[in-house]
């Protein structure tokens, strides 16, 4: 079954073009398991081939993606925000932990959305927490672009440079993944100890 839903995706990106990339995209970046991987790499690689453009291949993925998050994003703060208020105590959820969270994302929401979407697992579910504290809708959008259009880029150039090699494509994208988080890690240092300079001149 497995098997045949890759060979549907991949059905989909050629017969598709740009319109399937986004749709699927879109569907990636909310809760449904749909591997960006299987999506933007073969068109990376039918851009190669001359069949794609490769700017349109990581502009369709990357508003695919921003589409997908929104939709996450405004499910959370019109659905699940009003839910928690009401219902969360049942659920362990209770006020102080969403003002927690109100407080985080009004402090880190920029780079956590930026960076959330570079790590798999975590990319398809940072929407959700930024709605439930009311992020600012034109800030998440930025950030959420900028983590897409670099995630959607690296993959489309894997395809373009390798995507005719099945074994090259599976050992340089555990590289490649393994460099996003440790490039997620070096920037979230940097940020931090940028976050304690600005609090210590504001205390001196």
């Amino acid at each position: 079954m497995l098997h045949e839903f890759i060979n549907w995706l991949l059905t989909t990106v050629h017969s598709w073009g740009y319109a399937g990339i986004f749709i699927l995209m879109a569907l990636e970046s909310t809760v449904l398991p749909i591997p960006s991987e299987l999506v933007v790499i073969p068109a990376g690689y039918l851009a190669y081939q001359g069949k794609m453009n490769l700017a349109l291949v990581i502009l369709s993925a990357t508003t695919g993606s921003l589409v997908g998050a929104s939709i996450n994003y405004a499910f959370a703060l019109w659905v699940g925000r009003p839910f928690l208020e009401r219902w969360g105590k049942y659920f362990f959820v209770r006020q102080p932990l969403l003002h927690k969270t109100d407080e985080f994302f009004a402090r880190h929401g920029k780079i956590s959305t930026f960076t959330g979407r570079l790590i798999p697992g975590i990319r398809h579910l940072i929407s959700l927490p930024a709605g439930l504290a009311h992020m600012n809708p034109a800030a998440f959008a930025m950030y959420t672009i900028l983590g897409a259009g670099i995630w959607a880029s690296t993959l489309t150039l894997i395809g373009y440079f390798i995507g005719n090699n099945l074994s090259l494509i599976n050992e340089y994208l555990h590289i490649l993944i393994i460099g996003l988080v440790v490039a997620v890690i070096i920037i979230v240092t940097v940020y931090i100890w940028w976050q304690r300079s600005i609090t210590k001149k504001n205390m001196s």
